[in-house]
């Protein structure tokens, strides 16, 4: 398989001879407002600065060149843009995470969308949609359901991206049943001034290695959006104090992995 991290949660997956696209978010930097309180939600840091904070590293063109699929955990536009929407080819096979989002994509236009499902498969490829909790206590009614996905194939190592969640028990069960080789986790730490995180911060990274001490994890959704609150630097640094830098990485935007 080949990982090729585009910016943000959005990456290009080459697995068992197919090509995916998951997270989407291919907006022009700084042309998508800010998370916060001018879209109606909680303040947020660099409330001044706007979406996306960095460029893509690759033009669209290339990101969509040859996909057999694209993959979309939620619909918050940090995962699944306008820019998305606008180039994508109407007829590509989409998977979204329930019949809302389904039928949100589709009215968009799209016209090959399914729900992913705990025994998904497609071209041989089994997909396997699982669980994720996009923040933990009150903040979770405004942040919305999430999943993640597994990738299973017989030619292949198993891969799974956590997608937007916290650690919690839900993502201790999937490495407990599923034994990924390769986790790709969102670890920015996002979040508002109000609420906790969003999404997994250093320790909550931790807790993954310490499920899968033997995995590679690829820490990813990190200093492309406003409410970031974790950064590579100082990721790495904890990183290396930890003594977890053979089993832990993170790339910077367009960087690749082969497994």
């Amino acid at each position: 398989m080949n990982i090729h991290h585009i910016r943000n949660a959005t990456a290009i997956v080459e697995y068992a001879g197919k090509k995916f696209l998951i997270d989407p978010m291919l907006a022009e930097k700084e042309t998508m407002p800010p998370f916060g309180t001018g879209v109606g939600l909680p303040p947020a840091l660099r409330e001044d600065q706007n979406n996306p904070l960095v460029s893509l590293p690759t033009s669209i063109d290339n990101i969509i060149s040859n996909i057999n699929a694209v993959i979309i955990p939620h619909l918050h536009p940090d995962h699944w843009d306008d820019a998305a929407r606008k180039a994508l080819p109407k007829e590509i096979k989409i998977f979204a995470q329930n019949d809302d989002d389904a039928t949100e994509i589709r009215n968009a236009g799209f016209i090959n969308v399914e729900v992913l499902q705990e025994n998904t498969v497609f071209e041989a490829i089994q997909l396997i949609k699982t669980k994720g909790e996009h923040g933990r206590g009150e903040i979770l009614k405004h942040a919305g359901e999430v999943c993640g996905v597994v990738f299973k194939h017989s030619n292949e190592k198993t891969l799974y991206f956590t997608g937007d969640t916290v650690w919690y028990e839900g993502v201790q069960e999937t490495i407990d049943e599923q034994k990924p080789e390769i986790i790709v986790a969102n670890a920015g730490n996002n979040q508002f001034l109000v609420g906790g995180s969003l999404i997994m911060g250093k320790e909550d990274l931790y807790e993954v290695y310490k499920a899968a001490p033997d995995t590679k994890i690829i820490a990813v959704h990190m200093e492309a959006v406003n409410h970031w609150g974790l950064s590579r630097d100082e990721l790495k640094s904890f990183i290396n104090e930890k003594g977890i830098s053979s089993n832990v990485t993170v790339p910077d935007d367009g960087e690749s992995y082969s497994f």
